[in-house]
């Protein structure tokens, strides 16, 4: 390391102040979309939207977010409402770049007592603090890298929607290529387009198709949290042995039958192994949905689709906080099944766009590998960046 850098070690409860939150927003506020995000102590760097503009945050930007029950640590300078307790609100009085403050931050080994209250802990630690110029320096490195993981996850956000518009066209208002030359006839759901046939879900999908995987040999495993609730992504998957739970192959989609996940809108495509021979196992909390006469695609979006949700959350059953979906719900739900050459159009599209989505993860995935390799490296001298011609004016 560099004499010339020797980082000195401070106290961040001297250095840092806490700022006002005029208002807070209650998680029951909380809407799944809307004119402005809502930032909280959660995992989710967006929890939820509210429209109240009256209860933005109002302080100055940026801001560091510090969950104290959950020691999540946010960077936000775009305009916000703070979400339910626990939220602190972080900038520095002196002495920090803020956004080197977030990486040193994030680098701190503290300890996780449960739900208590961790602030108290932050602010008795410590960090180092490099001249000025080395701050901006660290700071402009480490945010290439979530620059551009922000970048590919606003791509994914992007495609997913695409995808989930064109379902909704085809399939649900009858807009598909040719619609106009395609006449509607009567169905017991009204009018769908001559040629496709109304079928319960159950005869369109394999519910819980029966698939064998070997119990001794070690194979990614999907928990209930792997799965997301707004988008088809699966992360965190695990290796273990067994083979007791869900078991699926790609093109399934994992479809959460416990509350509150199932209403919280819990689902994945699996398209993360290797081929399409490789088999997963997960939660027994997940239903594996696969196409039968329809493709993986379409039974992913389908699975999106409120009312599909609505119906198997109406047949829920068991004690409350407990309850899970009933199999037989599938044979309630009707949908037009469409023609296979509508299908094999809609699939040439939206195959593409869902492959992209699974290499955008991994390439992210990789990114932030290469980032937390760095930071502990960056924050404390071990890689000296005086010398780096860096542009540090936009940071």
């Amino acid at each position: 390391m560099n004499n010339s850098i020797q980082n000195s070690e401070v106290l961040i409860g001297d250095y840092i102040k806490t700022l006002r939150k005029k208002h807070k927003i209650k998680k029951s506020e909380y809407l799944p979309s809307g004119n402005i995000p809502v930032i909280d102590q959660g995992q989710d760097f967006i929890a939820g939207y509210i429209n109240d503009t009256e209860r933005n945050y109002d302080g100055q930007l940026p801001v560091i977010i510090f969950g104290d029950h959950t020691c999540t640590l946010k960077y936000v300078d775009f305009p916000f409402a703070v979400g339910a307790d626990g939220t602190q609100l972080i900038r520095p009085t002196k002495d920090f770049d803020i956004r080197y403050l977030y990486y040193a931050l994030r680098n701190l080994p503290l300890e996780h007592f449960g739900y208590q209250r961790h602030f108290k802990y932050l602010k008795t630690s410590k960090i180092f603090c490099p001249p000025m110029p080395i701050q901006h320096k660290i700071a402009a490195v480490l945010s290439t890298y979530d620059d551009l993981i922000e970048n590919n996850t606003r791509r994914i956000k992007i495609l997913e929607d695409m995808a989930q518009t064109l379902y909704q066209e085809w399939f649900v208002h009858f807009r598909f290529p040719g619609h106009k030359k395609v006449p509607m006839v009567e169905s017991p759901l009204g009018p769908i387009p001559r040629g496709w046939k109304v079928v319960p879900a159950s005869e369109a999908m394999f519910i819980n198709p029966k698939t064998s995987v070997p119990r001794d040999t070690i194979k990614p495993f999907v928990p209930m949290k792997s799965a997301t609730e707004r988008s088809m992504l699966i992360t965190e998957i695990e290796a273990r042995k067994g083979n007791s739970g869900a078991k699926f192959k790609n093109g399934d989609t994992l479809f959460a039958r416990i509350t509150p996940c199932l209403e919280n809108g819990r689902t994945g495509f699996v398209q993360f192994l290797p081929d399409d021979d490789k088999v997963a196992f997960g939660s027994t909390e997940f239903i594996v949905l696969r196409s039968k006469t329809l493709n993986p695609y379409f039974v992913y979006l389908l699975a999106q689709i409120r009312d599909f949700r609505e119906n198997a959350i109406k047949s829920m059953t068991g004690s409350t906080g407990r309850q899970r979906v009933v199999n037989e719900c599938f044979n309630d739900y009707f949908l037009p099944n469409p023609s296979s050459d509508i299908l094999g159009q809609f699939e040439s599209i939206v195959a593409p766009m869902f492959r992209k989505v699974q290499n955008l993860s991994e390439k992210n995935t990789n990114l932030q590998q290469t980032r937390d390799l760095l930071l502990p490296k960056l924050i404390s001298g071990e890689i000296d960046v005086s010398e780096l011609d860096i542009d540090t004016d936009s940071i």
